[in-house]
């Protein structure tokens, strides 16, 4: 659970900015908000000017990225993000940092000696490889001169005191197996824990099994912004809330502790100034779609990034933040899945359950989805959601209310929109 300033901020974010969202942070941190984390570009000098080869990236002696002083002050020591890292520590938080898989171009072409080993940056880069979408970074070779750069920024990061890594541009080109577990090796070396983000997404389906040995969470789908649905399909950029439905049900059979599934951050509030796609606005998604996100998300067990500029948090936005019942579901559900039988009529509807611990024993929640255009009433019998027939105490927990016992169940579903019920 944490905070991205991608959505709102893209690759221009200060310090000034970074530091003011991180305190309304620390603010939500009972809720369980703990994560604070720079996205692309925290090394360029000026992000808004793609001229140039390596866009002012900024490297030490030893080709490693390293801090744009003139965007992060505290970085001006020689100690990277350490400082920075201290001060979220100080107030509960963690320090998130986005980091592009691969060497950069800079330190290969200066042929520069990888910090702590005999090697050089041209021994540990394929130079036949870049990312597509940032042709400054080389893929790196599977063999101890890569294995020595990916050591040495690992320890890099540690010393900082980094607690997550989001590796880019994982799915962007031939998927480099090689250069994951190479990483994973590097933050395990380092004897500090650090979270290992795989973006984007999603992985080829025979590395299914891989991604979730040697990573802790990982994307399902390219990025994903503030629209029902993307009129270019299902898989186009960017991927809308409608398709989410599809991919985290296909995803959920490898949710499991410490393998977390990713369907990417929340753009929910106001995403500006400077949002990475778009300009400034307010969430284009309407106050039932937000919640149903917020709820799809919950029921899978998915990470909870939030992407509003939270300067700017509004009452529903962080009521969404603080609903205590879909947190809880979201970070303590002991299994969720998709109900994949549901009545023919039902076509345009999602039912996904969830069992958590109660006073009562295990209790089963079940989230409600309307897929349509329009409102839909729904007379739901136990049997269709596998449930034994009788009357069972049922617990309305999007109205925070218990309801009568009862041996059925009826619900009213705005457009796209969702409704929580605990049965026992």
């Amino acid at each position: 659970m944490g905070w991205s300033e991608w959505d709102s901020y893209g690759l221009t974010i200060t310090e000034t900015d970074f530091r003011a969202n991180a305190e309304v942070l620390a603010g939500l941190r009972r809720y369980g908000w703990q994560y604070a984390m720079l996205d692309a570009g925290w090394y360029e000098t000026d992000p808004t000017n793609a001229a140039g080869a390596g866009h002012g990236y900024q490297l030490d002696g030893n080709g490693r990225l390293i801090p744009a002083v003139n965007r992060f002050p505290s970085a001006a020591d020689g100690e990277g993000f350490r400082r920075l890292a201290d001060w979220l520590h100080a107030r509960g938080l963690k320090l998130g940092i986005h980091v592009m898989l691969g060497i950069p171009r800079q330190a290969v072409e200066q042929n520069v000696t990888l910090a702590a080993s005999g090697f050089h940056a041209s021994q540990a880069a394929d130079t036949t490889q870049t990312c597509p979408w940032d042709r400054e970074f080389y893929a790196v070779n599977d063999d101890p001169a890569g294995q020595a750069w990916y050591d040495s920024i690992m320890k890099q990061y540690a010393g900082w005191g980094v607690d997550l890594i989001k590796l880019g541009c994982v799915s962007d080109r031939p998927f480099r197996a090689s250069e994951i577990r190479q990483i994973s090796e590097a933050i395990g070396k380092t004897r500090r824990p650090m979270v290992l983000s795989l973006s984007p997404g999603p992985p080829p389906d025979e590395y299914a099994g891989f991604v979730g040995r040697y990573s802790q969470m990982w994307r399902v789908s390219v990025e994903h912004w503030d629209l029902w649905s993307n009129p270019k399909g299902p898989t186009a950029f960017p991927i809308g809330l409608r398709d989410e439905f599809d991919v985290l049900a296909k995803w959920a059979p490898f949710v499991k502790p410490g393998s977390w599934v990713d369907p990417d951050a929340l753009p929910n509030g106001w995403l500006g100034p400077d949002p990475a796609w778009g300009k400034a606005r307010d969430s284009q998604l309407t106050h039932d779609e937000q919640r149903t996100e917020f709820t799809l998300w919950a029921f899978a067990r998915a990470p909870l990034i939030e992407g509003a500029n939270l300067t700017r948090l509004d009452p529903f936005t962080r009521g969404l933040m603080t609903d205590r019942v879909l947190l809880d579901i979201d970070q303590h559900a002991l299994e969720s899945h998709p109900i994949t039988d549901l009545p023919p009529e039902w076509k345009q509807i999602r039912v996904w359950e969830a069992e958590t611990r109660s006073s009562g024993g295990v209790r089963s929640s079940f989230a409600f989805f309307n897929l349509s255009d329009a409102p839909v009433r729904l007379e739901v019998r136990w049997s269709e959601l596998g449930i034994k027939a009788g009357r069972h105490p049922i617990f309305d927990l999007s109205g925070h209310r218990r309801l009568a016992s009862s041996d059925h169940l009826e619900i009213a579903l705005p457009e796209h929109g969702s409704a929580v019920y605990g049965v026992q």
